[in-house]
């Protein structure tokens, strides 16, 4: 993203990440000053945009005491772009705006590719005029930009995505383990699958990587996890039985204990094809 809005000649002011030979990589390529520590990246800036993995990390990067991108917030604007829970977005909108500062959530529904290339697909939560303050930047990074909603709503959109998209690439996955158990040819298959009611987005995307094996990573099955029981306990907070997602999350988090996590989402058929080493432990450990 950082490449890509300096190609769009947005001046990048500063960049700071956990892996340092990684933000430096990012600082040579742009001119940015590569910060050690968050304290010293948002006096430096006017719009920061953060991305980090789960709710931890969010909350110790918006710390209220310490190292934190609340030093010298006053009159900036944070654009967060993590997938955690909706309600710790609305909680460092709090945060943020007790510094004197505005933050948004921008949740993409997109992956590395989309973001070097400016095509993300962004869905955007916090105050209206914030929005409108980070516009320019969002439509530089996307190919659509669209306002849900109040601080936590883009949240909720975004958990549903990724909820139902785990749920379509869980379910893609027993379709092809199940095809190949039959030995029926998997590329007739996922042909048919194309042509018919079985067709989806997954299919384009993870289907003959399912059948190939080639898990490069993306999206992460520990993320797929982690998202799945954010959508989860949405439905928990309103007394409401998803049995679909709750199956998928299980599976996910099978991979992770199986130390398959850091493979892409698509490597969940390892635990539905027969033939797969991974499928005879998960079956052992059930």
């Amino acid at each position: 993203m950082a490449l890509h809005l300096h190609e769009c000649g947005f001046p990048i002011a500063a960049v700071y990440d956990r892996l340092p030979e990684a933000a430096a990589g990012v600082a040579r390529a742009t001119g940015a000053r590569r910060t050690e520590r968050l304290a010293d990246v948002t006096p430096n800036a006017d719009i920061i945009l953060t991305i980090v993995s789960d709710d931890d990390a969010m909350r110790e990067i918006f710390a209220s005491s310490g190292d934190s991108l609340l030093t010298g917030a006053q009159g900036k604007l944070f654009v967060n772009c993590a997938t955690i829970t909706p309600s710790v977005h609305a909680e460092v909108e709090r945060l943020a705006n007790a510094a004197g500062a505005d933050a948004i959530e921008a949740c993409m529904a997109s992956s590395i590719d989309q973001a070097r290339s400016g095509t993300l697909y962004l869905m955007i939560g916090g105050k209206r005029p914030a929005f409108e303050r980070a516009r320019p930047v969002l439509e530089a990074l996307s190919s659509s930009v669209r306002y849900i909603g109040s601080a936590g709503k883009a949240a909720q959109v975004k958990a549903l995505v990724n909820m139902v998209m785990n749920v379509n690439t869980a379910g893609l996955a027993e379709g092809l383990g199940l095809g190949e158990a039959l030995g029926l040819d998997l590329d007739m298959l996922r042909d048919v699958f194309a042509q018919t009611g079985a067709a989806s987005r997954v299919l384009q995307t993870d289907g003959g990587d399912m059948q190939n094996r080639d898990h490069a990573t993306y999206f992460s099955a520990a993320h797929a996890a982690k998202d799945s029981r954010i959508a989860t306990a949405l439905a928990d907070d309103v007394d409401l039985v998803l049995p679909l997602a709750e199956a998928a999350a299980a599976q996910y988090e099978s991979m992770v204990m199986l130390g398959l996590g850091d493979l892409d989402k698509s490597g969940v058929a390892e635990l539905t094809f027969a033939s797969r080493r991974a499928n005879k432990s998960s079956a052992r450990s059930t």
